[in-house]
């Protein structure tokens, strides 16, 4: 039987110029001036009522298989016209909020 090497030996000789030459497409041993990416920002959606800075909490439940199946649906076709809210949470918290208050829960 063969003796196991590491896959560092089995490649060999490492040839950088063609690395760099594929990575930064024909440009070898220059980087981009920028390899930071950019901080993604996300602003919270138009629709949200409650304060702009809301922490979240995560929260799993069981529903019926015929409201999930219909909130799933109104979020994609949500999403495909531009409508919102359009995300599950969005929507779920949009449903919640009149019942909480209404209810007791959350002040007026």
């Amino acid at each position: 039987m063969k003796e196991r090497r590491t896959l560092v030996d089995g490649i060999g000789p490492l040839d950088r110029s063609a690395e760099k030459e594929f990575v930064f497409g024909g440009k070898a041993g220059t980087a981009p001036a920028d390899t930071t990416p950019a901080p993604m920002h996300r602003e919270p959606p138009a629709s949200h009522h409650g304060p702009a800075t809301a922490n979240r909490m995560p929260l799993s439940t069981r529903i019926r298989s015929d409201f999930g199946t219909a909130l799933k649906r109104a979020s994609l076709e949500r999403q495909l016209s531009g409508t919102t809210p359009n995300t599950l949470q969005d929507i779920l918290e949009e449903a919640l909020e009149p019942w909480l208050r209404d209810n007791g829960y959350l002040p007026d």
